[in-house]
């Protein structure tokens, strides 16, 4: 499936380009890019277009890249168990 590129969160692309999020690495950079920077408009519209599956295996391969409180809120929304949970044996 292939979406516009907003500008406003890929001002690195060529005007009227295209992002095709059925190739991995692609869907990756939107992922990281919208939970990042985007607006609450910008994850809605990326959850309609994505499959629960394809956001979650894209979010383990870009997870390191986000800011901490980012990482930790979509661990939390996907169901991620709490490191802080976590017992020292």
């Amino acid at each position: 499936m292939k979406i516009g590129a907003e500008r406003r969160l890929f001002w690195s692309l060529c005007e009227g380009a295209e992002i095709d999020l059925s190739r991995r690495s692609q869907l990756d950079m939107v992922v990281q890019q919208v939970l990042s920077r985007g607006r609450h408009a910008d994850i809605r519209f990326l959850l309609a277009k994505v499959e629960r599956q394809d956001f979650k295996d894209s979010f383990e391969r870009i997870k390191r890249y986000l800011p901490r409180p980012v990482k930790r809120f979509w661990e939390e929304w996907l169901g991620y168990p709490d490191p802080s949970s976590k017992r020292n044996p």
